[in-house]
């Protein structure tokens, strides 16, 4: 038996330290390490059996070309060599005819490996082709920080503890980060208390002294609400005000006034005496800290929202002391010279980009020349991105020549025309950084490749070969970029044992020296001239207004990642199929029962669920938990034929959760 240390790849903000048992060259058991800083020896339900999904009979072995039509899932075994020379002849002959930007590549965070994450942009910055806005998750959340706080680092996780309240704003824990989880809940051991606020009663309710449910979309007006009752009860601090804050007198004058707890509840739902006792108590708080999650930034309002909240600890001088304020994200980005990797200067000239959110409209109606070849590599778009009814027409053209590089044939595989098997993450070499925390870790394969399967890195190498190119650069190894990264110097990893790092441990790098408020201004600025408005405002979601009458909740599973995970057997059974959870009352109102097959549907499409009628949901409100793989769908599509295209008000991010359905029974 041989232990290997390793790293979870999957996009969350805790990038857990694994230990691995190998044992006859395989994975016979994935535990959690429990020398890693953060996650210290547990792994959430997902990754208990990660071997199950390295060694799953779904694995892709050998490359796959078409045989059957698009979707059909009708392939034959090719060599690489064959895959290898058929992608390079049609991009060729693409480029020969429309020009190498009618070729798209689509990636997203399948791995969060620095390496094998962004091995595919030196190559298409070199060929020429689109470039991809990859906005799918959180940009919006990123530029509502940005707007207040600048470059100013997150608080370390552990100053969590330390809090006498934490509000966790739009974060369901239990799911999406288990492990800052273990601070918060040390906090309430030592006397704190816990807060939630979200749009339904998540498991991560069980965690918290109180929850407070607002109208999805309107969580900014509780957040103005709540600062126009600390000011009117005096209840601010007035020497950080002074000293470290920018446009206080701005935004009282100008903004505040709007929101009084009367108008908040029209708003938001919440009572306004609700609302009066939440500030009383934020105010009346030494320590509190916000920690903000991602979902409430997936609104047409979403940048909004969260430079609101992020404006709400200023008040009360929670960013000046220890563990207050906000925490958002460890943006440890600048512990690694990532443009040597990504390599901005292989581009030939400008190229146009293309949002992800928008690859229905990309691949169907995108002109100036229209997209030809589509390369997906870590993302199932088929099931991921929205508007799905436009995302499939579009992978179904004939003149599309689709490339997925997969470790299983996902519902995008199946309109590939060449599918390449792809390395788990114990089967290749990459180097990872956490933003859940200030982990950073390096990992070198614990396993052989798979059958033939092969790395990000490897096959981009393969390409740029067949493509001709000569630079160096696309002949080194995974493991030479590495070892180049680490040899640049940072000091994010001033004082790093590098030699630990070097053998695979997990180390802690630290902010480097800088202003207390790193931002144009040096404070925190709740005026910010270079924004559209330049004041935080209530901004109303897309959705606000139309016609259908229930509110779609698109919500993490506590047993899936996106489409992640419905290869295993074991976790879809937890998941107790593919469900749509609804008021009693609204249930009643319908006929409806618990179990019942029912339909939702918009404009854009309908999706069948097994309906249950639970407590947890307010009136108003359907949410759809997790995304499925459509072999596994009670129907033909699922959930992303129900959400939108359109884009955030900042960062040109998703909006998953701004979508209005109506339901019915299914006869």
């Amino acid at each position: 038996m041989r232990v290997t240390r390793s790293v979870c790849p999957y996009d969350c903000p805790d990038a857990c330290g694994l230990l691995v048992e190998v044992e006859g060259g395989l994975a016979v058991s994935v535990k959690g390490d429990p020398e890693h800083p953060h996650s210290r020896g547990s792994l959430c339900p997902k990754m208990t059996r990660y071997q199950d999904t390295v060694h799953s009979p779904r694995r892709l072995t050998v490359p796959l070309l078409r045989t059957g039509p698009k979707g059909s899932g009708r392939f034959e075994p090719a060599t690489w060599p064959e895959a290898i020379d058929r992608i390079a002849a049609r991009w060729r002959s693409i480029i020969s005819d429309h020009g190498a930007q009618a070729i798209l590549p689509y990636s997203y965070a399948g791995t969060m490996g620095l390496v094998q994450r962004n091995a595919g942009h030196p190559f298409f910055h070199r060929l020429g082709a689109s470039r991809l806005d990859r906005t799918i998750c959180t940009p919006a959340k990123a530029a509502g920080l940005e707007a207040v706080l600048g470059q100013t680092p997150c608080p370390h996780p552990a100053e969590l503890r330390n809090c006498d309240l934490v509000v966790l704003w739009g974060i369901n824990a239990v799911a999406t980060s288990v492990h800052g989880l273990k601070d918060v809940r040390e906090a309430r051991r030592r006397g704190g208390k816990v807060w939630l606020v979200e749009t339904y009663r998540t498991p991560t309710a069980a965690e918290a002294d109180s929850t407070f449910l607002v109208r999805p979309g309107s969580d900014g007006a509780l957040a103005l609400g709540l600062m126009h009752v600390l000011e009117r009860d005096g209840l601010l601090d007035r020497a950080f005000l002074d000293e470290h804050v920018l446009g206080f007198a701005d935004l009282s004058r100008d903004i505040l006034p709007d929101y009084p707890p009367e108008r908040v509840e029209a708003l938001t739902g919440l009572p306004a005496a609700e609302v009066e006792a939440m500030a009383r108590a934020y105010g009346a708080a030494k320590a509190p800290c916000i920690v903000l999650g991602n979902g409430l930034s997936r609104y047409g309002n979403g940048a909004m929202t969260v430079r609101a909240i992020a404006c709400l600890p200023a008040l009360v001088g929670a960013y000046g002391r220890p563990g207050g304020g906000c925490f958002g994200s460890t943006s440890t980005g600048g512990a690694f010279a990532l443009g040597e990797v990504t390599r901005e200067d292989l581009l030939p000239g400008p190229v146009r980009t293309v949002n992800m959110n928008r690859l229905g409209h990309a691949l169907g109606e995108l002109s100036g020349p229209r997209v030809m070849s589509l390369y997906v590599y870590h993302s199932n778009p088929a099931v991921v991105a929205p508007d799905q009814n436009a995302v499939l027409a579009g992978l179904a053209r004939e003149d599309l020549f689709t490339v997925v590089h997969e470790r299983f044939l996902t519902d995008t595989a199946r309109y590939a025309d060449v599918v390449l098997p792809a390395t788990s993450s114990l089967e290749h070499s990459d180097l990872y950084k956490a933003y859940g925390s200030y982990c950073i870790q390096r990992a070198r394969p614990a396993l052989e490749p798979v059958g033939e399967s092969r790395s990000n890195w490897e096959v981009f190498g393969l390409l740029a070969q067949a493509m001709g190119f000569q630079e160096p650069f696309f002949r080194q190894s995974a493991d030479d970029l590495i070892d180049h990264l680490l040899a640049l110097p940072s000091p994010w990893r001033e004082g790093v044992d590098a030699a630990a790092l070097a053998e695979g441990r997990a180390v802690e790098v630290t902010p480097p020296p800088g202003p207390r408020f790193r931002t144009p201004s040096g404070k925190v600025e709740l005026l910010n001239p270079r924004e559209p408005h330049p004041l935080p405002r209530f901004l109303p979601p897309h959705a606000q207004g139309e016609a259908p009458p229930f509110s779609l909740m698109t919500a993490p599973s506590l047993f899936g990642l996106n489409s992640s995970f419905c290869e295993r057997d074991e976790l879809r059974a937890r998941r107790k199929g593919m469900r749509i959870l609804m008021a009693p009352g609204d249930a009643e109102a319908r006929g409806l029962r618990d179990g019942d097959a029912v339909a939702a549907f918009n404009a854009l499409g309908e999706v069948a669920f097994a309906l249950e009628v639970s407590p947890a949901v307010p009136a108003g409100v359907l949410v759809a938990e997790g995304v499925w793989w459509l072999e596994f769908a009670p129907g033909t599509r699922s959930v992303n034929a129900l959400t939108s295209q359109r884009l955030t008000d900042r960062g040109g991010g998703s909006t998953f959760y701004d979508n209005r359905v109506d339901i019915r029974k299914l006869e």
